[in-house]
């Protein structure tokens, strides 16, 4: 699998590790939380990256390409 794909796939299957949706999957962190994680600093790391491309993903209306990649 490519970088990329991986990448995407992993970003599917993340969750979140702290705070108020913590074991959510990322795509399921609502989009103003997002916001307001943004507007206070995402987190240093992988997992602010991630923070950051998922609330792009929902700000683009992008959601239903995430949905199909979660693992079960």
């Amino acid at each position: 699998m490519a970088s990329k794909e991986h990448e995407l796939v992993e970003l599917a299957n993340a969750k979140m590790y702290y705070g108020k949706y913590k074991g959510r999957f990322l795509v399921h962190v609502p989009e103003p939380y997002l916001l307001w994680m943004k507007n206070r600093g995402f987190p240093p790391g992988k997992h602010g990256r991630q923070l950051e491309l998922m609330l792009e993903i929902k700000i683009n209306g992008l959601e239903d390409l995430i949905y199909p990649l979660i693992k079960k």
